[in-house]
């Protein structure tokens, strides 16, 4: 009898244990959208369950795209979105970038297809006087832009149509579009099916486009442990997907497949090779300022314009001052706490390493 008491307190003991330990655990609210190389780190963290490691509960809401999503910042902390809606979000909803997600300069490019294919990449400058069909406002947008300036063209020296990008990868390999502007996973899908050839990307003129990584600021102010704790978790899963390629090409799978996309094994493996990270000493590198701006401010000044000239920002709305709205000091936090810093290292004790 004594025994069976022993284990009853013992069980409820245990329960009582874990019930605060689940109690105990932050709330935070990550803004999404499904299918992204840049949000994958999400699934990683979530079957490690290393956001309960540091503290954190998590709910993520998933949008269909970027202006969604930030119109909707009001319901989530913590983000992933594009270059051009940090912009605007910094700008309308007081949206603070607080790290960059990824590199995706070399996955928004010019690519053509048909019989003039290998003259135009002999010679880019030929395209003078073709149509570029290209989603308008876009990165794609940017990195068109850059290619061409690259080039010694401008957007007035050829005819600009936009599209969306399912209809040019659907013209491109009918042959009814010889020039479009693509990003990933739509690049992958118009050089397998449609045998389309790359004529330019951002990285080859030269462009950084990244994804941002973001805080409600009113938020971060508030929590900013726990935005230092959701960065610590996101640099790790970062990490770890780059440490280990086979098992993250089946996740790789699983998470786009979930998202409503399927693409080959050789495209996952270009979303890896075409779309660097940056490790925190990166970070904290790229978001230095000193006496001069920072790379990120830089880039993101560059964006701004880009935003300005297209009308995604109107023409009453002044660009917004980088250091009103990009900040370090998140990245600090982490890079200053011995546990985060080593947790976003990969370094730290996590239970699926």
């Amino acid at each position: 009898m004594n025994k069976i008491i022993h284990w009853v307190i013992a069980v409820f003991l245990t329960l009582t244990s874990l019930s605060v330990s689940a109690k105990d655990l932050q709330e935070v609210r990550i803004g999404s959208q499904p299918a992204l190389f840049s949000t994958l780190p999400f699934l990683v963290a979530e079957e490690k369950g290393w956001w309960k490691d540091v503290g954190l509960k998590v709910t993520i809401t998933n949008f269909p795209a970027g202006a969604p999503q930030i119109a909707a910042s009001r319901s989530w902390d913590v983000g992933i979105v594009g270059s051009v809606p940090a912009v605007l979000g910094a700008a309308r909803f007081g949206l603070h970038t607080i790290a960059l997600a990824e590199d995706q300069s070399a996955v928004n490019a010019l690519y053509v297809h048909g019989p003039d294919s290998d003259n135009y990449i002999r010679d880019p400058a030929t395209i003078k006087g073709k149509t570029i069909y290209l989603t308008g406002n876009s990165t794609g947008d940017l990195a068109a832009r850059y290619c061409l300036k690259k080039f010694g063209l401008t957007k007035d020296d050829t005819t600009i149509r936009s599209m969306d990008q399912a209809q040019i990868v659907s013209a491109m390999s009918s042959g009814s579009v010889e020039i479009g502007a693509l990003w990933a996973p739509n690049t992958y899908t118009v050089e397998e099916k449609a045998g389309a050839k790359l004529l330019c990307s951002g990285k080859d003129a030269g462009v950084l486009i990244p994804g941002n990584v973001v805080v409600r600021a009113e938020w971060g102010n508030a929590h900013p442990h726990r935005v230092a704790a959701f960065l610590a978790v996101y640099l790790r899963a970062q990490r770890w997907l780059e440490a280990n390629r086979k098992d993250a090409l089946v996740l790789m799978k699983k998470y786009y497949a979930a998202g409503g996309v399927t693409i080959s094994e050789a495209a996952m493996n270009k979303e890896f090779d075409r779309r660097p990270t940056f490790n925190l000493v990166q970070q904290l590198a790229l978001f230095s300022r000193g006496s001069q701006p920072s790379r990120v401010d830089t880039i993101m000044n560059i964006i701004a314009s880009f935003s300005k000239e297209v009308g995604s920002l109107r023409a009453d709305e002044p660009l917004p001052d980088p250091k009103s709205y990009i900040t370090d000091k998140y990245l600090k936090l982490v890079n200053g706490d011995p546990k985060l810093k080593s947790f976003a290292d990969l370094n730290g004790s996590g239970k699926g390493q």
